[in-house]
């Protein structure tokens, strides 16, 4: 059963030479790839363990036929680790039951380039536009590159996992074929090239060696330049993989994904099929690790109070007299641990002594609100895109105005902050779910006084992350506990501390006004204003500059921010438009969520494009299509989301409503076109009814173009899930401040979708051109405002404000 290894101490690496590793692979007995494969400038990331050899980077293979391959992101439930290992084993010929994933250290070798490059106006001050194409292009590309290696950037953000990591993983997967179909062409007296590589073995006519039998001969060889590798990895459609299971193998293997024939040139072909997820069985079963499972010799477990949001936050006096037996308390800036021999009794003990932290000036959502309403009204604006002349467009009266607002946006995972750490003789281990490994192991390591060199993680799998693991703050908490008590300290937040402490979305208010033809609607000028904290900026400022909270809020006060109106540029064809930022500060620390800016901007832009049809009396999906002239993939998921759902035009009382998005690299969707093959497009259309219990989303219909897709049912799951959660922001999943504290803090009290509730989902997918988009930010970007949409041909009303509860539905 293929399967995702538990996370492993790492070994002590001695001196690596080729001489070493041939030493090494004939002691071990397993494969040993040439040295060379590995990129001099980083330690060997993976040492091989007892009965295995390591191949590079991202290869180990076993003597029972076992391929080991290293995941450098997170697995969240996103199926990064089972579409990573599909496409090693796609270009290796693997048998699929053979393959393991396995959380990859932290390491150079791993560098997320594009993550640098697009997040290099947070890393680099004068970085905007670092990728923006040009003379510069290829020295902008060595600038992230350098950063991201040098500073061993590997972070799971923004759905640039294939994008940052598909290329390398195929390589070394096929430098690893070539030496295989070597090793064996060598004992046949046959071409190499004319040998292919399918489930685990390598073949030539009617013999077969499987690869644990060429190990020794396979060391002797070297891969050829240029590598020949196969087709790209990719998932026929269904209707194009409807041919009968393949017959027994006479060798005896059981029956495995078919492979299509050798490629030109006489290279193998790669083995195409069902890739089942590798996580799902370890997680039915109860054996997947995460943080709260870690058990060490000796272990204490911590709860903790964390003081509300406001300025310098000072505890104030708690009694440790009524603390229970075998129950210390630890404090700490802004927060009060109690350990204890489990955590209930630490969280029983905090209950008891009920901690009071004395704040100044604390966090009112009064004050937030009327703060974003006098921004998004008369400050000054920060211009962040023009198209053509819009202001000598506009004119002096607009045809339409309109006012949106989004609360705080909560990530609201099952699993909620958890980290084990043990300090012993010098060195930290931490046993964390991160999205930035090398940030969290540097903020701990600071923390304390160590040197990053002297700090251990061991990454373990994320209930949920949702891009809330790209904060660490509990990891420092975690370690500094540890230091204090001398212990192995395993501390989990509670519910409501992990909404206490927690970095939600930040809210925003917008204005966006547009000038149209009096006959038929067309727009002439286009103008949006968006009043929001400058959140990517500030989340920069703790990841990279390693400011805390307080400290990045101060720094970035009243800067713009392009990534924080991320998709505030319409998908339309528009030859006047503008996009005004409005930094506001809220006093909440901002963080990342999935959908991001984006997903707050296309609710604004494709409201805002549903009024404009019904303002001039058009049809909402024609009204759409005559804009869209210039992207006829977004124009095909639009007409065939129509066609599942028996579009009715949108028409009073329907109760159905549409949105489409389009998202694309930061540095083209603010530049002046796209390129037809590049990024993401879908487009969803919602129905909801009316009853006794008032509104409800009945289903929830997409149409997805990813371009090339390599796992058609793991990008289906991200689709659904998407709308899932989508939908949960769409109608909760917020809350307000009173005193520096939120509002609400349980589950129950979000407004979440359950399985009751949730709609009927309808999911196709386009095969369209260009390289794989990740599909996990998309349908949440889109389904907002088509049930907001709905909701107006079902009622009548036009909704504005997200989350709906704000609106009373």
């Amino acid at each position: 059963m293929p399967r995702i290894a538990p996370s492993l101490p790492p070994l002590t690496l001695p001196r690596v030479t080729r001489r070493g590793l041939l030493i090494g692979a004939a002691a071990g007995g397993g494969l040993l790839v040439a040295w060379g494969l590995m990129p001099r400038r980083f330690p060997l990331p993976q040492p091989a363990r007892e009965g295995e050899t390591v191949y590079n980077a991202w290869l180990r293979i076993a003597l029972d036929g076992t391929v080991t391959v290293a995941v450098p992101q997170l697995e969240m439930g996103q199926g990064i680790s089972t579409v990573l290992a599909q496409i090693v084993a796609m270009e290796l010929g693997a048998d699929w039951s053979q393959v393991v994933a396995e959380p990859a250290p932290v390491s150079g070798a791993y560098a997320n380039v594009p993550l640098a490059a697009k997040w290099a106006a947070l890393w680099m001050p004068f970085g905007a536009g670092l990728d923006t194409g040009g003379g510069t292009a290829a020295r902008s590309s060595r600038l992230a590159r350098s950063f991201a290696e040098r500073n061993r950037f590997t972070a799971t953000a923004d759905g640039t996992a294939l994008a940052a990591y598909e290329t390398p993983a195929r390589e070394a997967a096929c430098a690893v074929r070539t030496l295989l179909q070597q090793a064996a062409a060598q004992r046949w007296d046959v071409d190499w090239q004319t040998c292919e590589v399918i489930r685990g073995t390598v073949r030539h006519g009617g013999r077969r060696l499987r690869f644990a039998e060429l190990a020794e001969d396979a060391a002797r060889h070297d891969p050829p330049d240029p590598l020949p590798l196969g087709p790209p990895p990719a998932e026929p459609h269904p209707a194009e993989s409807g041919a009968a299971a393949p017959a027994a193998d006479p060798s005896g293997l059981p029956p495995g994904p078919p492979s299509p024939p050798p490629s030109p040139g006489g290279a193998t072909g790669v083995a195409r099929g069902s890739y089942p997820r590798l996580d799902l069985p370890a997680k039915a079963e109860g054996r997947a690790l995460y943080a709260a499972d870690v058990r060490l010799p000796g272990m204490v477990f911590a709860a903790i109070r964390h003081a509300p949001h406001g300025r310098e936050a000072k505890l104030g006096r708690h009694d440790p007299a009524r603390l229970r037996p075998g129950v210390r308390l630890v404090p700490g800036e802004r927060w009060l641990a109690a350990v204890g021999p489990t955590w209930w009794s630490a969280e029983q003990a905090l209950r008891d002594l009920a901690p009071r932290f004395a704040v100044q000036r604390p966090v009112e959502s009064a004050r937030i609100d009327a703060a974003l309403d006098k921004a998004v009204k008369r400050a000054r604006t920060h211009r962040i895109a023009t198209l053509g002349d819009p202001e000598g467009a506009m004119g002096d009266r607009p045809s339409l105005i309109a006012r949106y607002d989004v609360g705080f946006g909560l990530h609201a995972g099952l699993e909620t902050a958890s980290c084990t750490a043990r300090l012993r003789d010098g060195m930290l281990e931490l046993w964390l779910a991160s999205q930035a490994p090398e940030a969290a192991r540097r903020a701990a390591a600071a923390a304390l006084g160590l040197n990053p060199r002297r700090v251990i993680l061991y990454p373990v799998l994320a209930g949920g992350g949702f891009d809330a693991r790209l904060e660490h703050d509990h990891a420092v908490e975690a370690a500094l506990i540890a230091a204090a008590v001398g212990k192995p300290v395993q501390l989990i937040w509670s519910r409501w501390q992990e909404q206490v402490a927690s970095k939600p979305r930040a809210p925003a208010a917008a204005l966006l006004w547009a000038r149209t033809m009096p006959d038929g609607g067309a727009v002439l000028a286009w103008h949006a204003r968006v009043a929001t904290p400058p959140a990517a900026r500030e989340f920069g400022e703790r990841l990279f500059g390693g400011r805390s909270a307080e400290a990045a809020l101060a720094a970035t006060a009243g800067q713009a921010d392009p990534l924080a109106l991320e998709g505030a540029l319409p998908p339309y064809r528009l030859a006047h438009v503008a996009v005004d930022h409005v930094p506001v500060s809220t006093g909440v620390p901002a963080g990342r969520l999935r959908g991001n800016g984006a997903a707050v901007n296309a609710f604004f832009t494709e409201s805002f494009v549903d009024e404009l049809a019904h303002a001039a009396g058009r049809e909402p999906l024609s009204y759409r299509i005559e804009m869209l002239g210039n992207d006829v993939r977004l124009v095909d998921c639009l007409q065939r989301c129509a066609a599942l759902t028996g579009w009715d035009a949108g028409a009073a009382g329907s109760g159905q409503g549409l949105a489409c998005v389009r998202m694309t690299p930061r540095d083209a969707e603010f530049g002046a076109s796209v390129a037809a093959d590049e990024g993401g497009r879908i487009a969803v259309i919602a129905t909801v009814r009316r009853d006794e219990g008032g509104v409800r989303v009945e289903r929830l219909t997409a149409v997805a173009d990813l371009g090339r897709i390599v796992n058609r049912d793991i990008a289906r799951q991200q689709i659904e899930g998407g709308l899932i959660f989508g939908m949960g922001q769409t109608v909760g999943a917020s809350t307000a401040y009173l005193r520096g504290l939120p509002v609400l803090g349980r589950l129950p009290e979000l407004s979440l979708p359950v399985l009751a509730n949730t709609p009927e989902i309808v999911v196709e997918f386009i095969d369209g051109p260009g390289d794989p988009f990740d599909p996990g930010e998309l349908a949440v970007a889109a389904v907002a405002p088509a049930i907001a949409n709905a909701l107006h041909s079902a009622t009548g009303i036009r909704f504005r404000k997200l989350p709906l509860f704000a609106e009373e539905v």
